[in-house]
């Protein structure tokens, strides 16, 4: 028995490669295409949606020990808590509804209040929730907290960091395989994953995509808060104080994931109509 030893100088043979490279990454692709709830566009997830809520787990004990949550009875952690349980039970209602429970069933949601001046809050897969008390000093309200809490849920109901993740994960293998064994344990990936969740900051060649997930978020956090019985007409009105709270020291909307303060409320004023339409006040009255 002979064997050949392949040369990879050789321009057939690196051609012959490249095109079974580009037919696993199409394949690939196809196969991982799936629709957002509620907008269905179409996106590429090539993760196993699994293998990010075991990432979770492990990203978010890890996180809390560094930031130890606020006492569960305290006020604005009781709030927190109370508005994220309102838009979970919106959010599970609905999937069960239309048949897209699944994309939900391995969540364990926990909602955190942590103390920390910035004004952020964020979703990891799984449901597992943070709200930076900076915040509180924005929403004023729980119809506020309501919108930003939907919009980030939003973000982990569509995979959006799934997405960002799969083209990052692209990007870097250059259409090598990714052994998703073991995603934990690779420190890029785990980095990649903590910026695809808004637990870091990127600022890369992925922006435009990542103002349209923006977006799409808004419009979806809009819808889950009415689900909840919170008016979504308070989002205007939110956005105008956070713009107010930047001081004008915001990057251009160019250079950012996030989409303007005006450019948010011009698309929440086009997203109300639909908003509305789900929108069913509580017997709270909030």
């Amino acid at each position: 028995m002979y064997f050949r030893i392949l040369d990879l100088n050789d321009m057939n043979l690196m051609s012959f490669f490249k095109k079974i490279s580009g037919a696993v990454i199409l394949i690939a692709t196809v196969a991982a295409c799936s629709k957002v709830p509620l907008t269905n566009r179409k996106q590429m997830n090539l993760i196993p949606e699994s293998e990010l809520v075991a990432m979770s787990l492990t990203s978010y004990k890890d996180f809390l020990k560094d930031n130890p949550p606020v006492n569960s009875a305290d006020a604005d952690a009781q709030m927190v808590k109370r508005v994220g349980e309102r838009v979970k039970n919106a959010i599970v209602k609905y999937m069960q509804q239309n048949k897209l429970y699944s994309r939900i069933k391995d969540y364990k949601w926990e909602f955190n209040l942590v103390n920390d001046k910035q004004i952020n809050a964020w979703c990891m897969p799984g449901g597992k929730v943070v709200v930076y008390t900076g915040l509180l000093q924005v929403t004023k309200d729980e119809p506020s907290l309501a919108l930003v809490m939907g919009h980030e849920i939003a973000h982990a109901i569509a995979r959006h960091g799934n997405e960002r993740m799969s083209q990052g994960l692209l990007a870097q293998a250059g259409g090598v395989a990714v052994d998703f064994a073991t995603l934990n344990k690779n420190p890029q990936t785990r980095a990649l994953f903590m910026t695809a969740y808004g637990v870091g900051a990127n600022v890369g060649v992925l922006l435009p995509y990542s103002r349209l997930q923006e977006t799409e978020a808004d419009k979806l956090g809009l819808i889950f808060m009415a689900m909840a019985g919170y008016d979504p007409r308070v989002g205007p009105d939110f956005w105008k104080r956070m713009s107010a709270a930047s001081g004008g020291q915001k990057v251009p909307e160019l250079l950012s994931t996030h989409p303007s303060d005006q450019t948010r409320i011009s698309n929440l004023n086009k997203f109300m109509p639909q908003a509305l339409k789900y929108y069913k006040p509580s017997s709270t009255g909030s």
